[in-house]
């Protein structure tokens, strides 16, 4: 089992696209059977604010109404909470599917480990967003700038448990894109949008009241957490597997893969033995006329 789950394979895109799918529906149900314990997560949130007045980090109040109030950003803002963390992630695992098929299964199973270790944070630590914590002043910006799409507010939050905010997915997943796109792509103004996603994420999620800073560092620790599993599973870290599997015909053209060996020379058909020269060649040679050696001075 060691040297299957160690040895790149081929994906299957219809296996692929069910088991996608799959997973996160089973996330999806699990995530949202969790008792929402309001009190206790409302309890935990002010907790977490006095940790974090502590540490000087706490400025999810300042900048939630810093960008409230520039209408065009806030709603921005609204629009990124919603759809990038699905669209990027996606995209990503498109890119690996095709541009790295070698290294997609190791990538792909850290991506799968980082959501499901963050199931037990969501079960054993429910926590409430600062947009739900009573008497801190936060604004809720889906619901005052009447935006769509979030399942955190609005219609949308009697589907989706609303005290799931221990650890950030948003910046697991938004890390684990920019981890694959930094270590894999090849243009450098790729790999700097890479390093940006994540940081611009950390600002949304903040500036539009659904996440604590502590809540973006869990989400770091549970993707920490998840690479030393898939290292267990793989023997060796994603980013160790080669761009192409070997039954594929691009592995010869990768750094360090084994090149094709060039057919061997044939030696050329001669008469008489080897080493001579060939039936066409000899029969095409002009004949030369015997010259006559003359015996006197």
């Amino acid at each position: 089992m060691r040297a299957y789950l160690s040895t790149p394979r081929r994906p299957r895109f219809v296996v692929e696209l069910a088991l996608i799918a799959l997973s996160y529906w089973v996330y999806s149900l699990i995530r949202n059977a969790v008792p929402e314990r309001e009190h206790l997560a409302v309890d935990r949130a002010r907790q977490l604010l006095d940790l974090e007045h502590a540490l000087h980090i706490d400025i999810e109040h300042s900048v939630n109404h810093a960008v409230n109030g520039v209408t065009w950003l806030i709603v921005s803002m609204n629009y990124y909470y919603a759809t990038l963390h699905f669209v990027v992630t996606i995209g990503v695992l498109v890119w690996l599917f095709h541009r790295h098929p070698g290294r997609y299964r190791a990538v792909r199973t850290v991506l799968f480990l980082t959501t499901g270790v963050a199931l037990f944070g969501y079960f054993f630590f429910a926590l409430a967003p600062p947009r739900l914590l009573p008497g801190a002043g936060y604004i809720d910006t889906v619901l005052v700038h009447h935006t769509w799409g979030s399942m955190a507010s609005g219609d949308m939050k009697n589907v989706s448990n609303q005290y799931a905010a221990m650890p950030s997915m948003h910046i697991g997943w938004s890390t684990w894109c920019a981890m694959a796109i930094v270590m894999f792509a090849r243009p450098m103004w790729v790999k700097v949008l890479g390093v940006m996603y994540p940081i611009a994420t950390l600002f949304v999620i903040v500036a539009t009241g659904n996440h604590f800073v502590l809540d973006a560092v869990g989400g770091w620790i549970t993707l920490a957490a998840a690479f030393g599993l898939q290292c267990l599973l793989n023997g060796r870290s994603a980013y160790r597997f080669p761009q192409y599997p070997p039954d594929d015909p691009r592995a010869a053209t990768e750094p360090g893969g084994r090149p094709a060996e060039p057919e061997p020379e044939r030696a050329p058909a001669s008469v008489g033995g080897p080493g001579g020269p060939p039936d066409d060649a000899r029969r095409e040679q002009p004949q030369r006329e015997p010259v006559e050696v003359s015996s006197s001075p």
